[in-house]
């Protein structure tokens, strides 16, 4: 089991490699909360969770 402290960060240009999709469309999924992230002094991070998270929810409604 994975706890928040172990959890596997991800940067922007990471989840954008991981979706194939450019920085905009990230920050977009960001800022309209469809993708969960943190920021760290300046940094913004992503848990690798989340982004599951959100690509399991991207399947399911299109399906």
């Amino acid at each position: 089991m994975t706890t928040p402290a172990t959890a596997e960060l991800l940067t922007v240009p990471e989840v954008m490699a991981r979706l194939k999709l450019g920085r905009s469309t990230v920050y977009d999924l960001i800022r309209s909360r469809r993708l969960v992230s943190i920021t760290i002094g300046r940094c913004r991070r992503i848990p690798a969770s989340s982004l599951a998270a959100y690509v399991a929810r991207e399947i399911e409604e299109a399906a």
